[in-house]
């Protein structure tokens, strides 16, 4: 088992504008790596505001590739996935999970969406109980893309095991919005650390690659 994050951001570690701008951060060389990342994981986790942003696919989308799709996972509390989005109408096609703390949503359902319901910490659905849930789909080499919630929230949980950490050659600012939010440290100690295995260049991005320390 073992989760994944992965980050498109400024230099600085944003991943959108303050109006919530993100389409393109980075080039298309760095997008076409994280398609063949997509396709070494089983599935692929956001959390709502991301979908509810974006609108995104989730697949993977490269030149001659007839491989195996990752599920598409969106951490949802409040079962807000909107019926007629790409990710809910898609749903016979490609695996499509929606986890939440409360009961299934027959909206969803009915479009074949797969309902998970776990345990929820601070209204939100607890990391460790949503790596367990999909473990039990056989999904277990999970890949995070967004957004800054869900990235903190599995890093405290001390669950991302690896950083896939696309940076782009531009700044965004205090006012863009954070590739993680708050983690609630005390001290530096506290803090998540990670060793950097690799480094290449992407046209005029630089893709990153950690593992836990």
């Amino acid at each position: 088992m073992g989760v994944t994050l992965k980050l498109a951001t400024s230099l600085d570690g944003r991943i959108a504008t303050s109006t919530g701008e993100s389409r393109w951060i980075t080039g298309p060389d760095a997008r076409l790596a994280a398609h063949r990342l997509r396709a070494e994981h089983d599935a692929v986790v956001i959390g709502i505001e991301t979908a509810l942003a974006d609108d995104p696919e989730l697949t993977v989308r490269l030149e001659g590739y007839d491989g195996r799709q990752p599920a598409r996972v969106v951490l949802d509390s409040r079962q807000r996935l909107p019926a007629q989005g790409k990710l809910a109408r898609t749903a016979r096609d490609t695996p499509t999970y929606v986890v939440s703390a409360g009961p299934p949503s027959e909206s969803l359902t009915s479009l074949g969406v797969r309902m998970l319901r776990v345990g929820a910490t601070d209204g939100r659905p607890d990391p460790r109980a949503v790596v367990q849930a999909l473990a039990g789909e056989g999904l277990d080499r999970l890949m995070i893309e967004g957004g800054g919630q869900v990235a903190a929230s599995f890093l405290t949980a001390g669950l991302v095991e690896r950083l896939e950490w696309f940076r782009a050659p531009i700044l965004l600012g205090a006012e863009g919005r954070p590739c993680v939010a708050a983690l609630a440290l005390a001290a530096l100690g506290d803090a998540p650390r990670f060793r950097r295995t690799a480094v290449e260049p992407l046209g005029e991005d630089l893709w990153e690659r950690y593992e836990r320390a």
